[in-house]
């Protein structure tokens, strides 16, 4: 696992230099969620394949800028599942950004997952990563540093409502506007990795994103984005599920599926669980 974890360093290091250029302009090219690919997208994504193609414990690669998954190396035992820069459209804004990554042992899904982290390209560049216990580095002077573990709190003030209002099911509208009632405040840029880790670090609170009229399932996707940050929320003594079920008693059919989530406190949750049982 320490030579994933030297990669994953790696490879955040020159994102990170990827991200500090001039242009970031948009590709000719759709991703496999009909996307139009950013050429930063596409250059994050090689950097990642560059870097875990040098580490012989690496089976395969699944990553949400390729339509299919990529054997590296055939006496690997690991899979690993990546988005290589959630939020990349805000970027050109200058906000937070991040990259995603679901470890996995002899094959994809979450009965072999056996450690998640993620990478915040902000003010400053930290990294989370899960594997027993849920620890925090921040990059200085050309390295990471450990600063310390994170646990989530019984009970946050923060929410990050996620889909288009307007396509929500009137009791997940019931339930959110609930919340701000109670003194929670706002918090939502749009990007996955700096509002969940937001979250995280405040000591909690609910991200949610639905099914919608649009996307009946979701819009996330399972391997990249939903099962890692899962992972990281259960080591951290949050929950995560997807309105009933606990999101890592799922399972996937393709490597590009989504699904509904919502990640937090054990407070929101349970009304969560509480609003979902009676409506969905």
């Amino acid at each position: 696992m320490r030579d994933i974890f030297d990669a994953i360093q790696r490879s955040a290091k020159r994102i990170k230099n990827a991200i500090d250029v001039k242009d970031i302009g948009y590709s000719q090219l759709e991703n496999s969620s009909g996307e139009t690919q950013l050429q930063l997208d596409i250059q994050c994504d090689l950097i990642i394949q560059e870097e875990f193609s040098k580490v012989a414990s690496i089976h395969t690669i699944a990553s949400e800028e390729k339509e299919k998954e990529m054997l590296l190396h055939e006496d690997g035992k690991y899979y690993i599942a990546y988005d290589p820069l959630d939020g990349s459209s805000l970027v050109d804004v200058n906000l937070s950004v991040g990259s995603i990554y679901g470890i996995y042992e002899n094959a994809f899904g979450t009965a072999n997952m056996v450690a998640a982290c993620y990478i915040v390209h902000g003010p400053r560049v930290e990294m989370v990563f899960a594997e027993n216990k849920t620890k925090l580095y921040l990059l200085q002077d050309g390295e990471f540093e450990f600063v310390k573990e994170i646990r989530v709190t019984e009970k946050g003030k923060l929410m990050a409502p996620g889909g288009t209002q307007q396509n929500w099911a009137p009791y997940h509208k019931d339930m959110i506007d609930g919340f701000f009632k109670e003194g929670y405040r706002l918090r939502y840029s749009g990007g996955m990795v700096p509002d969940l880790h937001q979250i995280l670090l405040k000591g909690g609170g609910l991200f949610s994103y639905p099914g919608t009229s649009d996307k009946p399932e979701g819009k996330l996707r399972r391997l990249f984005e939903v099962f890692p940050f899962a992972f990281i929320y259960e080591k951290s003594g949050g929950y995560a599920i997807d309105g009933k079920n606990d999101l890592m008693s799922l399972g996937h059919s393709h490597i590009h599926d989504t699904a509904i989530c919502f990640f937090g406190s054990k407070y929101e949750i349970e009304r969560v669980k509480e609003v979902y049982a009676k409506n969905a």
